[in-house]
């Protein structure tokens, strides 16, 4: 399958390809992991995230600029703010292969999750020769490492999920199938099971976070990460038992309901935990619990940047390895989401029987429910915002103060228009993976909604989106 189709990447999905794909579910990491689950006593895993958004730059004229990764164009002005650790990001984003083959030739036992979003893989593609991309191959494609390191999916465009018109969002889900599977091929692509959320971002709408997990279900993720405290129970109490697997439960306005396994990352700051390796440290501490009625051990679940910020670019590696220099296959062991939770469904824990969850603040509007029928879910929220105003939806992500769509109007307005007129003009038809009309539409569509555009509130930022909008309807709008 060709990488870059028509000089755009290969987001348009192929239908019958994913189906197959997300057929080959054959407990893998249980067969692949080096693990004897009963000599565990606890266990962690760290996951790194890692984006690099796309923007029109090279040129003063917005209008006339081309797309490139914005780590292309801190490579190209090093003189400008910190671009002088852009050379820094692109071996962060290919040192993992380096660490997983070192270590592998060592006789150790690594291991490390990886989220790329589709912005940055496509992006490596564009420098040097895709060098970092087959460094990462090297890693992907070789059964040999297969124990040691799992991909996760992720949001094409790195979309924050609550400000992503819904029919969108699967678009974004496949996009990024499609586009890791041109470049690592559809047998890698058949091993991605758990989802990284971008800013780990949970709808607390009971209809958009259905819309979600039925999405993600419909494209074969067998897990979701989320974040400790954008999760309650039924009751509405915090999450206490945060290092054992959960189900997350998913109902909207009409009573429909689908669950899908969650693994709890736990609070903190994300680099610094990773950057000295606290997972592991803490793992120490746990041991074996009765879940399920069975014998479990816990696991310690981090995610954080795997480029940002002074502790990730020169802390990160030493640490790492001095950790997995001691860890063996017994005690205290490293496992990735997967492998973790093939491992304990093999011993007879099943899925259905884990706690169960839903999103931060769902239990006041099944409080305010007056039955189950189209937009009941809206009637609710407004009963609670009669007493309450200061009641929100947007905020359940990496921190509680961060919302990702009051302040944003100028953006988010010619983003829903493009998305509109994307579906108005394409849903009705049949389109083929190669289409260049449609792939060219798609991207267009999918780049718009990257979350740095609206992180950074105003300026230049806030300038790339509405140019790829405009550029959007263009596209769309082509005979």
């Amino acid at each position: 399958m060709p990488e870059i189709l028509n000089n755009f990447p290969a987001i348009s999905p192929d239908q019958e390809k994913l189906k197959k794909s997300r057929l080959k579910s054959d407990n893998s990491y249980a067969k692949y992991s080096n693990i004897d689950i009963d000599k565990v006593s606890a266990s962690f895993g760290i996951a790194l995230h890692m984006h690099q958004p796309t923007i029109p730059a090279g040129s003063d004229d917005l209008t006339k600029a081309a797309l490139i990764s914005n780590l292309e164009y801190m490579l190209g002005h090093p003189d400008v703010g910190d671009n002088h650790n852009a050379p820094v990001f692109l071996n962060c984003y290919q040192r993992m292969s380096d660490f997983i083959q070192e270590f592998v030739a060592k006789g150790k036992n690594p291991r490390v999750m990886l989220d790329y979003s589709g912005n940055l893989l496509w992006g490596l593609q564009q420098i040097e020769n895709s060098k970092v991309i087959e460094k990462l191959k090297q890693v992907t494609t070789d059964s040999k490492y297969y124990p040691y390191l799992e991909w996760l999916g992720t949001m094409w465009s790195h979309a924050v999920v609550t400000s992503t018109p819904i029919p969108d969002i699967k678009l974004h889900i496949q996009a990024w199938q499609q586009h890791f599977a041109s470049i690592f091929g559809w047998e890698a692509l058949s091993r991605v099971k758990g989802f990284s959320p971008p800013e780990m971002h949970l709808p607390i709408h009971p209809d958009a976070c259905y819309e979600y997990i039925k999405a993600l279900k419909e494209c074969g993720y067998e897990w979701l990460m989320v974040q400790e405290h954008t999760v309650e129970y039924f009751d509405g109490s915090g999450i206490n038992r945060p290092h054992l697997p959960h189900k997350l439960v998913a109902k909207n306005s009409l009573g429909e309901v689908l669950e899908i396994t969650a693994l709890i990352k736990t609070q903190g700051s994300d680099t610094k935990l990773i950057g000295q390796m606290q997972p592991f440290y803490e793992a120490q501490t746990r041991s074996r619990q009765n879940y399920c009625q069975s014998s479990v051990p816990e696991f310690v679940l981090q995610i954080s940047d795997g480029e940002n910020g002074g502790v990730m670019m020169n802390e990160f590696p030493p640490k790492y390895k001095e950790a997995f220099e001691q860890i063996g296959k017994e005690g205290v062991v490293g496992l990735n989401g997967s492998e973790y939770l093939a491992l304990i469904k093999q011993k007879g824990i099943k899925g259905e029987n884990f706690l169960e969850i839903q999103p931060i603040s769902q239990h006041r509007i099944w409080q305010n429910f007056d039955g189950f029928n189209k937009g009941a879910a809206d009637k609710a929220i407004a009963k609670i915002k009669v007493n309450d105003n200061s009641f929100n939806l947007d905020k359940a992500s990496w921190t509680s103060d961060k919302n990702w769509v009051a302040g944003y109007k100028d953006v988010l307005g010619p983003i829903n228009e493009l998305s509109v007129s994307f579906h108005q003009h394409f849903d009705s038809l049949t389109v083929l993976p190669n289409d260049p009309h449609y792939q060219e539409s798609l991207l267009y569509l999918l780049l718009s909604q990257t979350s740095c555009f609206r992180y950074w509130g105003q300026g230049l930022w806030t300038e790339y989106a509405k140019e790829i909008c405009r550029r959007g309807k263009e596209a769309i709008n082509k005979s």
